[in-house]
């Protein structure tokens, strides 16, 4: 290809062939040579099947596929605070849904709205002083505590 290029002409009878046939075996041994990697699961994509999940009324399934995004992303809070609220239209799931939101909050203290997630859940097991106080934290944060405002 070089002759072609410099000299303008091909440097022998049967080079065009012998460079097409170079050009094909480069190809072939380039993509026939790498490795075929599965495709990583994505914790985001998981997160948002399991949104969909939820919506369509399959908790069971939308928990477990919560539960394999933290496997894959532990640090991932958001799959805590979906796991968290959907645990809360389970009967006897409080404590469960209170180690979701804890674990949130840990991993993203600057979030509001998890206080006040969490707030719900001291509520109803009846730790009005805990709820107070994760309330406040949230309206320190600046979140809407849904609170009625005072005169």
């Amino acid at each position: 290809m070089a002759s072609k290029l410099f000299l303008g002409s091909w440097g022998f009878d049967g080079a065009p062939g012998i460079a097409c046939l170079c050009l094909v075996a480069a190809a072939y041994l380039y993509f026939a040579g790498r490795e075929r990697r599965p495709a990583i699961p994505d914790s985001a994509a998981i997160l948002d099947k399991a949104i969909r999940l939820a919506a369509s009324g399959e908790t069971g399934r939308a928990i477990a596929l919560l539960n394999e995004a933290l496997r894959l992303s532990p640090s991932l809070w958001q799959a805590r605070q979906y796991r968290g609220q959907m645990r809360l239209g389970e009967p006897d799931a409080a404590e469960s849904a209170l180690q979701d939101f804890t674990e949130a909050i840990r991993l993203a203290p600057g979030e509001p709205h998890l206080y006040i997630l969490r707030s719900r859940v001291f509520t109803l097991l009846g730790r009005e002083s805990s709820a107070r106080a994760d309330l406040e934290a949230a309206a320190r944060l600046g979140g809407d505590t849904g609170a009625p405002a005072g005169p």
